[in-house]
Parts: structure tokens; C-alpha cells; sequence
């Protein structure tokens, strides 16, 4: 049983207050909350080892090098990649996507096919349609069904021997959806086809086992696990990493440079060119250790328990029209009421406290299918509570009720 005014007590932030209130944070899909361990982490490295790290002989190059490689390990085990080397650390998620469409730019060719879903971030939408201006593949588009789920069926008649990836989130970020990303995975494989998961929305409330899941790349960003901004992870197996071409040249990426030629360096230095953001992958480390410590059986649980009150809760306010309402979701609610614009109820709630997301959620074309502008986006985590929706469910009335 999870003890939540002591979890809550981790987190400085929830403890302040905005215009007036008691911050009520529901922002949880567009970033997490930083706990003081992660905080004090930060803190430590800029304090007492802050130093450039590999190669360096000295005292506070090896202290760096060696707790910023401790956390790629530690990143491994959460997600259980077989080899350190297959975790590639980036900026985030989005870089990590880039990655791999840059990489694949080399080895597709004109009427090749990929397929996307169409419940994708933009930043899973664009760099494939990039990709495809570039080698004349072909984009087809898995649509979606009314309640936020896919349609499979389609998906299972898109795929053919032309396929050659396949790219997907576990999560929707506009309507919490899980994907049966299994069954795509599979799929993708029986045509030879490689498949990327985007995991940013997922990995706040799923542990995944990439070997279980059989999945050739998984991407994740640390802010949406309690950890600092500027940094995620690239998953990869190792046969990809090896075929695919270094993304960008500079240092630590290389094994010798002349003017007449270059040797790369092996992985994971190969795509990690440049200083890297030491201080964020050491962070993201201790973010990853604060979650399990929690336990993620714990976090869904209790995730669950609050997208239920606060769904039955919603429904309960004449107008409310609830948006990706497919059983198997996480503690996301999109919604909107009568005609009111999302934006004039985010501000609202905002003078009163309350931290919720208004717009199309980098989801544009969800929206077009719901022939909307955006919705209201209430998103909880672990540290959320049912008295902070009380209090949400109380300022919406408010606000619906100054427009009615």
C-alpha cells in the first residue's frame, strides 16, 4: 500500500501555491515532477564532481565517468535491454526518433513502405514524413476508431512485404490509449519488418522488458519519469545499432580521425556525439531508482484508482464529453465541455490553482478526427491525490458555470 503524504513529501513543488491555492498539478503527460532525491542529485554533481567525462585521467573525470556509465546500467536493468551498450542517451525522446529516421535514410529506397499510427505525437509523425521526401518511401497510416483505440484490422491489411518499419507509441499522449503494441510488434516481424515504440507517455506507468517485447528500438524521455529535462534513452538492438550510420560527427563518436579517414568509435559511443548531458543521464539514473522504489505494480494501481474517481467525477458535470474512453488506458482524462473553448477553462482553472494542459497535445490529427480544436487534459501520477480532484471537479463547475 502506497503511503502518499510521504511520497507527496518528496516533491518540494507540491508545495507551493499558484495565485493563491494549493497547487493542484495535472500536467503529469507533458512532464513529471523532480523528488528531492533527483533535486539533491543534480545538486551533487555540480557541487563536487562536475567534470567532462572518458578519457579524462584526473579525479573528477574518472567520479563522473563512472556514475554517469552506473546510470546507463541502471537504465538498462529498468528496461531490460541485454547489453549497456544497446542504451543510447539523447536529449529525449524526440532526438531519439530523429536518430533512427536519419539512420534508416540510408537504407530504404523510393515505394518502400513505413506505417504510423494515427494516435502519434507529431514528433513520430514528421521525421518519417522527412524520411519519406527524402528516399520516395511510401507513409500509410493505421487509423483510429472512435473510443481512441486502433483500428487492427486495417493495420493487419496495411502490412505487406514492402514494409520495412514500423513506428508506434505505447501510450497516446492526448487520450492515455494503450496500444496492443505486442501484437504490432509481431506482426511487423513476420514481414521483416523493424518496429520503434515511442514510450514517452508509457514508461510513467509501465515497466517495459524490451526483450519480452521482441521490439527493435523503444524511446523514452527522463522528465516524464521524474527525472530532469534534456535527457532520454534510445533503445536499440545491437544488429540495428551496428547497420545503422553514426547521426551526427564530432567527438566521442570517433575510434581515430585523419584528414584522409575517420573510424567510429563502438557503442554506444557511436551515436553519442559531443559532451552529453552528464548531469541529466547521472539524474536520470536516480529518477529510474526513486520509481522502483515505489514499485510500478504500486503506481498503476493506484494511477487507476484515480483516472476512475476522476472519470466518474467528470461525468457527473452536464456537457462533459470525455475523449479515448477504450478500457485499457493510463490516468489520462481528455475532455471538453458543451462549446467552451479549452483554452478559457485551462485559464480558469489556472487562477485557481490547477495545472491542466489545453490544446491539440502535439496530436493534430487526433483532433481533426474528432473534428475539435483541442480538449482539456488532466493528467495524474502517483503523487496526485482524490481530494486534489475534489478540488478540481469543484473549480470546473466554477468555470463552466461562468459561461453558461
Amino acid at each position: 500500500m502506497m503511503n502518499v503524504e510521504k511520497i507527496r513529501a518528496d516533491f518540494p513543488i507540491l508545495k507551493r501555491t499558484v495565485n493563491g491555492k494549493p497547487l493542484v498539478y495535472f500536467d503529469n503527460a507533458a512532464t513529471s515532477q523532480t523528488p528531492q532525491i533527483v533535486i539533491d542529485t543534480i545538486v551533487d554533481y555540480y557541487s563536487n564532481y562536475n567534470a567532462n567525462i572518458h578519457r579524462g585521467v584526473h579525479t573528477l573525470s574518472q567520479e563522473a565517468t563512472d556514475k554517469y556509465e552506473e546510470a546507463r546500467i541502471k537504465i538498462q536493468h529498468h528496461f531490460n535491454a541485454k547489453n549497456a551498450y544497446e542504451i543510447i542517451l539523447t536529449s529525449g525522446t524526440t532526438h531519439s526518433i530523429n536518430m533512427v529516421a536519419s539512420g534508416f535514410a540510408s537504407l530504404l529506397k523510393k515505394d518502400d513502405e513505413i506505417i504510423v499510427s494515427a494516435l502519434e505525437h507529431h514528433s513520430n509523425i514528421v521525421p518519417w514524413q522527412m524520411l519519406c521526401e527524402k528516399t520516395g518511401a511510401i507513409l500509410k497510416v493505421i487509423p483510429m476508431l472512435e473510443n481512441g483505440s486502433l483500428d487492427m484490422k486495417v493495420y493487419h491489411n496495411l502490412i505487406n512485404e514492402k514494409t520495412k518499419l514500423v513506428f508506434c507509441n505505447h501510450v497516446s499522449n492526448a487520450l492515455g490509449t494503450i496500444n496492443p503494441i505486442e501484437e504490432i510488434i509481431e506482426t511487423a516481424h513476420k514481414f521483416n519488418a523493424a518496429v520503434l515504440i515511442d514510450g514517452a507517455q508509457a514508461t510513467p506507468h509501465i515497466k517495459p522488458d524490451v526483450q519480452a517485447l521482441n521490439v527493435d528500438f523503444y524511446v523514452a524521455s527522463a522528465h516524464k519519469l521524474c527525472g530532469p529535462t534534456g535527457v532520454g534513452l534510445l533503445y536499440s538492438k545491437q544488429e540495428w545499432l551496428e547497420k545503422l550510420p553514426p547521426y551526427q560527427g564530432g567527438g566521442e563518436m570517433i575510434d581515430t580521425v585523419t584528414f584522409e579517414k575517420t573510424t567510429y568509435a563502438g557503442l554506444p559511443h557511436k551515436f553519442e556525439a559531443g559532451t552529453p548531458n552528464i548531469c541529466g543521464g547521472i539524474a536520470f539514473g536516480a529518477a529510474i531508482d526513486y520509481m522502483n522504489s515505489i514499485g510500478f505494480d504500486s503506481i498503476a494501481a493506484y494511477e487507476e484508482a484515480l483516472l476512475k474517481y476522476g472519470t466518474e467525477e467528470l461525468l457527473k458535470i452536464e456537457g462533459v464529453k470525455i475523449f479515448g474512453t477504450t478500457a485499457k488506458k493510463t490516468a489520462v482524462i481528455s475532455f471538453n465541455v458543451g462549446t467552451i473553448h479549452p483554452y478559457d477553462i485551462g485559464t480558469i482553472l489556472d487562477k485557481l490553482g490547477i495545472a491542466v494542459r489545453t490544446g491539440h497535445h502535439c496530436a493534430q490529427p487526433i483532433m481533426d478526427f474528432y473534428k475539435i480544436p483541442g480538449t482539456i487534459r488532466a493528467s495524474f501520477s502517483f503523487y496526485n491525490t482524490k481530494e486534489e480532484i475534489d478540488i478540481f471537479i469543484t473549480a470546473l463547475k466554477r468555470a463552466v458555470n461562468m459561461f453558461s
